[in-house]
């Protein structure tokens, strides 16, 4: 059998280019060859790439926690850590660094999926603790870092038999955005010293301008009709309200998502706030009897239409399970063939470039897991007997494994998970199974959480992680060295995201309408699952108003997720995002031509990953300073004054022109 050469390689990473055919279909008989020499050894695993992979994996766990719980909107960290990988490879000067770069953006984009998997969720305890003060609901660090521990390795381990079918048998069939983006920086080595610059430039610009509005309160965080006398009256008379959140976080997640995924999702909000809200607002009545033309507009919104909302997204996540299940049925075969080779070439499989874990290491993994998590349930502080453990064991491996696939093929095609739906769908049965196997009341909340926190943290890893390992297939690194270094990400970020979540929950609290964490997708949770526990029952009737609509908006080819995202997020977080897409769609069209379009919108991407990574950066600093009791922000006074209002909107238009104007700057080389 052929074996890889013992020497390693180095080569000239300025001199790379990806293949013609790495983004397009194969032709019958055509064979993809990545950078990387499979036949050959390279640079991969030492300790520049673990120590800066670890150290990308704690920074961004940290900013990403922060902008999930604060705005609702948890950004991708893959492409500013390969980024500032290629940068400092550039500055250190180190030969043949291309494979390294890879390693490195691979265990530290732990970061972005293990904080989705834990604030989507985790933070719901202690939301319903403050709703409910009279309510002991006890959670820890302990448990947060297990739940978070526990999903990430179960990503991995349910994701890794999938890979030849994701990155190779489906070569050019799936887009891949994030991961071609990713590649991009990654391969472009020559460029990374000014890329980084940049990054850092735009970075600081971002952080100061949050760190400005948000510690020293020098402007209002938010900018609505409801600053002045009319709008006031507007909401109160007619119940219509336009506000907009005027970080800098979400004008970058705007640009990064585009025009057409901005636009949906704020169609979602604009129904709720333009549409639902103000008819609510005139003719209707509360179970109670209270007309609601009595109740304020945001009061309308979280008892009611934010609720149509949740029905909508769990809906998403059912007919995302029934597309996929083609994907599930094709990809079973390919887990007992991993590692086995192939009649036709019995080599191929012993190339650096095709070696996984070996199934043998996978299903030890599931078997320890299996030990371990029954363990945690059993002693963990959770009170479960023996058959609650063995269901909720049986909940998390078979809806880790069912969403595993929909989770992947998500990001292979849009570059976005829905893994909060699948989530609110596994939540919800879950409670009802936990509930009939007699695990209900305070006890049965926490667990039902803890259950879905494992879930949500796999799907959420199996999303992230299959554009580690396009990214390795394309360049041509080794995979079964990703999969490895994964688990060190994953064990880094949990550490991380665990202290985090204790921090932000003890210093801002979850009342969004008094400066606390708007932390959506937990909110949600929380509505879900406190009812179900606790005997109340459940707004049955707007979920199914939510889950039709969902289902007809797939039918006339609408993102279901996307809008109903819309319909749940408060529109105040929403407009900026239709504003950054806009500004991303500006300057990605002014020109005629299209090289300098391209170059334009790629320089734009590169200043949106700065200003949200470098806000978030700072949003975590802010969090500290408060949490030790340093207060530095202006008189209440001066912020419900005129002038803090004026001076928002006047900083807001400076940061787009900030955007817009250096994207603009591109010239042709």
């Amino acid at each position: 059998m052929k074996q890889e050469t013992e020497e390693t390689v180095v080569m000239n990473d300025t001199e790379v280019k990806m293949p013609e055919n790495a983004y397009r279909e194969l032709k019958e008989g055509e064979e993809y060859k990545p950078i990387l020499m499979g036949e050959k050894k390279y640079p991969e695993l030492n300790a520049w790439t673990i120590v800066w992979g670890i150290i990308m994996a704690i920074i961004f766990s940290a900013a990403t926690a922060y902008a999930g719980l604060r705005f609702g909107q948890v950004f991708e960290a893959a492409i500013p850590i390969a980024i500032i990988a290629v940068g400092a490879s550039t500055i250190a000067k180190r030969k043949g660094a291309l494979s390294e770069n890879v390693l490195i953006q691979s265990i530290g984009a732990s970061s972005g999926v293990i904080v989705a998997g834990a604030i989507f969720t985790l933070p719901a305890i202690y939301i319903i603790q403050e709703n409910n003060p009279g309510m002991e609901l006890n959670v820890n660090f302990f448990q947060i870092f297990l739940a978070s521990l526990f999903g990430g390795f179960l990503g991995i381990l349910f994701l890794i038999p999938f890979r030849k079918y994701f990155v190779s048998d489906m070569h050019g069939k799936y887009p891949f955005p994030e991961a071609t983006a990713t590649t991009e920086i990654l391969v472009s080595g020559a460029k990374g010293g000014s890329q980084l610059k940049l990054l850092l430039i735009s970075g600081l610009v971002g952080g100061l301008y949050d760190f400005f509005m948000t510690t020293f309160q020098f402007w209002s965080d938010t900018i609505s009709t409801r600053m002045t006398a009319w709008g006031e009256q507007l909401a109160m008379d007619y119940k219509f309200v336009c506000n907009m959140s005027g970080t800098g976080i979400l004008l970058g997640t705007g640009y990064l998502i585009g025009l057409k995924y901005a636009t949906i999702i704020c169609a979602g909000s604009f129904l709720s706030w333009w549409v639902i809200i103000p008819l609510l607002g005139q003719y209707g009545v509360t179970a109670d009897g209270v007309l609601m033309s009595t109740m304020d507009p945001d009061l309308i919104y979280k008892g009611y239409a934010r609720l149509i909302g949740i029905g909508g997204i769990a809906m998403a996540g059912i007919l995302g399970v029934i597309k996929s299940a083609g994907v599930i049925k094709t990809s079973m075969g390919t887990i007992f063939k991993s590692g086995k080779g192939t009649s036709e070439n019995p080599q191929q499989e012993v190339l650096r470039t095709q070696r996984d874990i070996s199934m043998k290491i996978i299903l030890f993994g599931f078997l320890g897991l299996l030990v371990v998590m029954g363990l945690f349930f059993a002693f963990g502080g959770l009170q479960m007997n023996v058959t609650q453990v063995i269901v909720g064991l049986l909940i998390v491996f078979i809806f880790a494994f069912l969403f595993t696939t929909v989770a992947a093929t998500a990001i292979a095609t849009v570059g976005s998970n829905p893994v909060s739906g699948m989530t609110m769908m596994t939540l919800i049965l879950s409670s009802f199974i936990l509930a009939a196997v007699g695990l209900k009341g305070t006890a049965g909340m926490v667990t039902a959480l803890i259950v879905g926190g494992i879930v949500c943290s796999a799907l959420a890893m199996a999303g992230g992680f299959i554009t580690d390992l396009k990214i390795g297939y394309w360049i041509g690194t080794s995979p079964y060295k990703q999969q490895a270094f994964k688990f060190v990400g994953t064990l880094v970020s949990a550490l991380t995201v665990g202290a985090v979540i204790i921090l932000l929950s003890k210093t801002y609290g979850y009342d969004a309408n008094n400066g606390g964490l708007v932390a959506p997708q937990a909110n949600a949770m929380a509505a879900i699952v406190e009812p179900l526990m606790s005997g109340q029952g459940a707004p049955w009737i707007l979920y199914i108003v939510g889950a039709v609509l969902a289902l007809l908006l797939d039918l006339i080819g609408i993102p279901a997720l996307a809008f109903s995202l819309g319909m749940f997020i408060p529109l105040q977080l929403n407009i900026p995002l239709l504003i950054g897409g806009g500004i991303a769609w500006y300057v990605g069209s002014r020109s005629k031509d299209e090289e300098i379009n391209k170059l334009r919108k790629n320089k734009g991407t590169l200043l949106a990953s700065g200003l949200l990574a470098g806000a978030a950066i700072m949003g975590v600093v802010s969090a500290i300073l408060a949490s030790t009791g340093v207060n530095l922000a202006m008189p209440k006074e001066y912020l419900s004054s005129p002038v803090a209002g004026i001076l928002a909107i006047v900083m807001y238009v400076a940061l787009c022109g900030y955007l817009i104007l250096h994207s603009m700057s591109v010239k042709k080389e």
